[in-house]
């Protein structure tokens, strides 16, 4: 059985980062998104190992074994693109396939675009890539949805992480369930006076690709960390808009591949955008929907996801 190892890689970004990984071969970047870490991509690691690539999943800015710094400034879409292209030349790559989900995908689309040379191809999953829209985000977010709507919700200083951080197990709990193909499709607009989780259900059952040992390896994996760091991610949506003026539509050159669950909210809520991915993602090589599957796209269908990785990889 393929092993996966851990150690700590110093990416030229000046940020120590935790990786996960397994295998030798051409390089696999696997970033993952919110609230998650490296064992997100458990089932990729050894799958991409024995294709005969070296897969590699790290912790986030902010996230899990690698933390961060205090400042939420810190954790500006350069600052993570930055990791990401950093880590690359530190494993000792020339270039590498950037593979991201839910946050890490518009990670992964920013690093294809503002820095091609480093990338072979991208493949995103639940979250497309949108152009830079011509006004901040979160003020539109706000006259859409209302100051309720979990992105605006997280603007708030210490109060989203606090509820995340007071009991780590029901956090992981019920938002892998309620995102899950299983949950209820929920709404994200936190009630007057409520927190994040009160959109989400405690469920009755794990659904079968999630077990209480995968709930418990996250909250481990949480345990010197905390929610601030990855809360701050969202805290820099609007600093986000007014740094990336530079590639306000750029095209995103490198061959790519997009998969998604039809029972995604955050997927089917980007219908238009996804559909339309191919004026800015020319390249953009297929479109993959997983039927029933929801948000937690490569934990809920690994078989799927690993096979489309891999014909895809396999094509470069």
């Amino acid at each position: 059985m393929t092993e996966i190892t851990h150690r700590l890689v110093q990416s030229e970004s000046g940020l120590r980062m935790h990786v996960a990984e397994a295998g030798e071969g051409p390089l696999v970047l696997l970033l993952h998104g919110f609230p998650e870490c490296w064992y997100s991509w458990r089932h990729q690691l050894t799958a991409l190992a024995d294709a005969g690539f070296h897969a590699v999943a790290p912790d986030q800015r902010g996230y899990a074994r690698t933390g961060g710094p205090a400042d939420a400034a810190q954790y500006t879409i350069l600052h993570l693109a930055g990791d990401a292209v950093g880590l690359i030349t530190a494993l000792g790559a020339d270039r590498a396939v950037v593979v991201g989900h839910d946050w890490g995908a518009p990670v992964a689309w920013a690093v294809a675009q503002m820095r091609p040379d480093k990338v072979r191809g991208v493949i995103g999953m639940s979250v497309p890539h949108r152009p830079r829209s011509s006004r901040p985000p979160v003020a539109a977010m706000r006259r859409l949805f209302g100051d309720g709507f979990y992105m605006v919700h997280f603007q708030q200083p210490d109060v989203p992480e606090a509820a995340l951080d007071r009991d780590r197990s029901a956090t992981f709990r019920r938002v892998l369930y309620g995102l899950s193909g299983e949950g209820p499709a929920p709404l994200l607009t936190v009630p007057d006076g409520g927190d994040f989780l009160d959109t989400l259900p405690e469920p009755r059952k794990l659904p079968g690709w999630l077990t209480d040992g995968d709930i418990a390896a996250y909250v481990d994996e949480y345990a010197s960390s905390g929610f601030t760091g990855p809360v701050n991610w969202y805290r820099n949506l609007d600093r986000n808009w007014e740094l990336t003026a530079a590639w306000h539509r750029a095209q995103i050159g490198p061959p790519a591949l997009f998969l998604a669950g039809d029972r995604d909210v955050v997927a089917v809520g980007s219908r238009d955008a996804i559909d339309s991915m191919r004026d800015f993602v020319p390249n953009l090589r297929d479109t993959v929907w997983l039927s029933g599957c929801g948000h937690w796209t490569q934990q809920e269908r690994p078989a799927d996801v690993n096979a489309a990785m891999i014909g895809f990889l396999r094509g470069l």
